[in-house]
């Protein structure tokens, strides 16, 4: 109970600072907003951190200490943050009409200080649709927030707000904020099923970081040690690999090994020779412009060439390529690629499923995500080459989870999956793979299919076509229904006939005009 309380708490101060905060966008759009923001939460947050050092450095002056030498800081993980650039200094000066400009020299000088930051932090603070009277009050909206006992749990909430910021302004975005963020709901099913409890994770599309900052969550919970993941990711977009970084800041996690290009992984792979142990990813659906038709020769191919108008198959084959022998992949794709067959696309996912790469499919439920109404499922692909005494030896076989009629909406046109969903498809695949597993199959849900039934359909993945129709209740008594039904029919006529009876009457009563 005591946790769900606290959980509750903490949801109340990210709803309450997001509407306080929203009502002050004013004339601003979402996606500019987005940086004003996040920006300045960002900026608290390096300050809790750098403050709490500080008071024990200066608590240490007659020890040696020096709270203003930088290299404290490094030593112990720390950002710098300058004089200028401190939150109370900034929030001392929030009703300045120069604010806009103090908070971009702050940055500059964050940056100047801490090289792992440049480029990263925004400097949109002093431009003039951005009035200065709101940044203002955002700032003391932002400072005054009642975090709680102590700065770890200051620090601790202002991840979780930061987190919470991200799916709100990809909501308010729409289409345009699905780009750099994938549901909650999602990246939290990929990270159970997969379980990343030590290695390599890998994202070659990792928008604003939350596959990574998901997998990190789930080794804390599982009482893991964060130095026993690595991360690893790349982003082609500059401004969403920023928001990636600072995600992954505000969190802690090292993100040195998150690279940016403007030609993306395809053109130009920042992790040419990464195996990965987990490939958790959601690449862009369908894309059409990947530029392979420059790419026709390429090494990653292996199991066929994708075709240029759409890099479905291109990005599967690049997660194979980036597998170690005992790696695992989970990955969202548009759903047309479990039964497409044009341009070779049949011929690479027969070619993926006879060599036993494919592990597992979940069918998802609709309106999951915030950029597309296209129908999605995720992939899970492991190499089986190499025996895991963990797992069942299941080359031969797939599972296949409808899980269609999962989730709840949100909105009108946004659904979720809840957690009981995501205990469920994760328990069902879990005890499948495992060696001490209990699974058995459940119609309309999940099944359990041999590669040989999967190659008499035509290698389709579609796991409606494998798990069939729900069971039927055993206690269904057709007399009984037939019985009840006839019942209700014959009182709905009656009640039709004393209607009808009343409207002749009523007619009859009324006046018609004379001629």
């Amino acid at each position: 109970m005591a946790k769900k309380k606290k959980e509750e708490v903490q949801e109340t101060i990210e709803k309450t600072l997001w509407k306080a905060a929203d009502k002050l966008r004013k004339n601003i759009n979402a996606a500019e907003y987005k940086d004003v923001v996040l920006g300045l939460i960002f900026l608290k947050y390096i300050s809790i951190a750098f403050e709490k050092l500080h008071a024990e450095l200066t608590a240490q002056i007659d020890q040696g200490a020096d709270p203003e030498d930088r290299e404290e800081y490094t030593a112990e993980n720390v950002f710098f943050v300058p004089p200028s650039a401190r939150w109370s200094f900034l929030q001392s000066n929030a009703k300045q009409t120069t604010i806009g400009k103090i908070v971009d020299d702050g940055m500059d000088a964050i940056e100047a200080e801490n090289p792992q930051l440049k480029g990263i932090l925004p400097k949109v603070y002093a431009k003039q649709n951005l009035d200065p009277t709101s940044l203002g009050d955002l700032i003391d909206l932002i400072g005054n927030i009642n975090f709680g006992e102590t700065k770890e749990r200051s620090a601790d909430v202002l991840g979780h707000v930061f987190e919470y910021f991200l799916g709100q302004f990809a909501l308010a975005e729409g289409q345009k904020g699905g780009q750099f963020y994938t549901p909650r709901s999602v990246v939290e099913l990929l990270v159970e099923m997969l379980e990343p409890h030590k290695g390599r994770v890998f994202d070659p599309c990792c928008g604003s970081g939350g596959m990574f900052v998901q997998s990190e969550k789930f080794v804390e919970e599982h009482q893991g040690r964060i130095d026993d993941i690595a991360i690893y990711g790349q982003e082609s977009n500059q401004t969403t690999w920023r928001l990636a970084k600072m995600n992954l800041a505000i969190r802690g996690i090292d993100s040195t090994g998150v690279k940016w290009n403007s030609e993306g992984s395809f053109l130009n792979d920042a992790h040419k020779d990464l195996k990965a142990d987990y490939i958790i990813a959601n690449p862009p659906f369908n894309v059409s412009d990947w530029s392979g038709d420059l790419l026709r020769n390429d090494a990653r191919w292996q199991y066929g060439v994708p075709p240029v108008g759409n890099a479905n198959f291109a990005w599967l084959q690049h997660f194979i390529h980036h597998l170690a022998p005992t790696g695992q992949a989970g990955v969202v794709l548009a759903k047309g690629a479990l039964t497409s067959k044009t341009s070779g696309e049949g011929e690479i996912r027969k070619n993926l499923i006879e060599e036993g790469l494919i592990d597992c499919i979940v069918n998802l439920p609709a309106k999951l995500f915030l950029n597309t109404q296209i129908p999605a499922a995720l992939w899970f692909m492991r190499r089986k080459k190499v025996p895991n005494p963990k797992y069942r030896n299941t080359e031969n076989e797939i599972l296949f989870i409808d899980a269609r009629n999962l989730g709840h909406l949100i909105n009108r046109r946004n659904r979720e999956l809840s957690k009981d969903d995501i205990d469920l498809i994760a328990s069902t695949y879990h005890n499948w793979r495992n060696v001490d597993g209990e699974y058995e199959d459940i119609a309309g849900f999940c099944a359990s299919v041999p590669v040989t039934k999967v190659a008499e359909l035509d290698y389709v993945l579609t796991p409606g076509r494998y798990v069939g129709l729900p069971d039927e209740e055993d206690d269904f008594n057709f007399v009984e229904r037939f019985t009840s039904l006839k019942t209700t029919l014959e009182e709905q006529l009656a009640r039709e006939a004393e209607l009808n009876t009343i409207i002749a009457e009523n007619l009859t009563k009324i006046e018609l005009p004379k001629e």
